[in-house]
């Protein structure tokens, strides 16, 4: 059984290990910290760094060595930027993030979520947190300002807008330039704003150009109550990946009717339940075989699959490689 944790109990673990333990090896400053993740969870760091009093920018690596979640109610949201250098994360209001694909989200109300964490879980990202009015009163003109979607990254009392950006060749060569800062001090400091205003220019054209692949949220025309219920919906599936309930089963299971939870998962995660299901089972799989926890035919059985060969096409759909390339530490296409 998965454990459990509220954000205070995991400050709480972070204090603990971060007291304990000496920073990594890299150059302090006055405007950066660092907190360790507790041994009791795995391996890892974040670098935290207040660029100004309305740019926050955070560098983490972590190597997780059980089973855990974080349960995170509903929150005022900043506009924020997360780009997965290597792994992936599981969160039960979006796509699964990493595997080339980020979160670029506006300002607004987060409904709660859950993320979940599997032990043998690896990954690498930076995170960029920044207040609405950084962009809205310094960068941006009025007639800026009003162009959509740009307009959605400002809301106050209604769910923010996120969105789930390919990663490019350019996002990662400025990942790359970012972790590796070629200054210290105050001029480092000055450099890493920099680079952060860059990725979120990069973002905004992205978002503006009407021909970007992008998928948006909250899901127009769903009402707040069915979005809970098809949230619900989606953390059954994950955690019955190898014997998950049919459609109707699943539908009565969370309260709606199977045409709502199928309108819901589209509009919500851009594709079907059964889709969404596929998607889960091979990015588990993915992990478990990365981790070398098993071979590819426990794998396969882990994750619900009893034909072999039928699995191996569905893993190589969604990865571009065979599982036995992934196990043998091929990186995805």
């Amino acid at each position: 059984m998965s454990l459990i944790l509220t954000v205070a109990e995991l400050n709480e673990l972070y204090e603990k290990a971060t007291a304990q333990a000496a920073a990594p090896n890299s150059a302090s400053a006055e405007f950066e910290t660092v907190q360790r993740i507790d041994s009791s969870l795995g391996q890892g760091y974040s670098r935290c760094m207040m660029l100004s009093p309305s740019v926050e920018l955070s560098f983490s690596e972590y190597d997780y060595c059980q089973d855990w979640q974080l349960k995170v109610p509903a929150h005022e949201h900043l506009i924020q930027i997360s780009l997965f250098v290597s792994g992936q994360m599981d969160c039960s209001i979006h796509p699964m993030l990493g595997d080339g694909r980020g979160y670029f989200s506006g300002s607004g109300i987060s409904p709660g979520y859950v993320e979940t964490y599997r032990a043998g879980q690896q990954a690498k990202l930076i995170n960029i947190e920044l207040e609405p009015t950084v962009l809205s009163n310094t960068l941006l003109t009025e007639q800026q300002r009003q162009t959509d979607p740009i307009r959605q990254l400002f809301k106050t009392d209604v769910c923010k807008t996120s969105f789930y950006p390919a990663i490019t060749a350019q996002m990662r060569s400025l990942v790359h330039q970012m972790w590796n800062a070629p200054y210290q001090g105050a001029v480092k400091q000055l450099y890493l704003q920099a680079k952060v205003f860059e990725l979120l220019a990069i973002h905004l054209d992205a978002i503006s150009n009407q021909g970007a692949k992008q998928k948006a949220a909250p899901a127009v025309g769903l009402k707040p109550d069915t979005v809970e219920r098809v949230y619900a919906a989606r953390e059954i599936l994950a955690k019955q990946l190898e014997h998950p309930p049919s459609l109707l089963v699943l539908a009565k299971q969370v309260g709606v009717c199977d045409r709502t939870l199928r309108r819901g998962f589209k509009q919500l995660y851009g594709v079907t339940v059964t889709g969404y299901l596929t998607q889960q089972r091979m990015y588990r799989a993915e992990q478990l075989l990365r981790s070398r926890q098993c071979t590819v035919t426990e794998a396969a059985r882990q994750v619900g699959y009893g034909h072999l060969g039928h699995f191996a096409a569905a893993f190589k759909r969604q990865f571009g490689i065979t599982p036995r390339q992934c196990l043998a530490g091929k990186l995805s296409k």
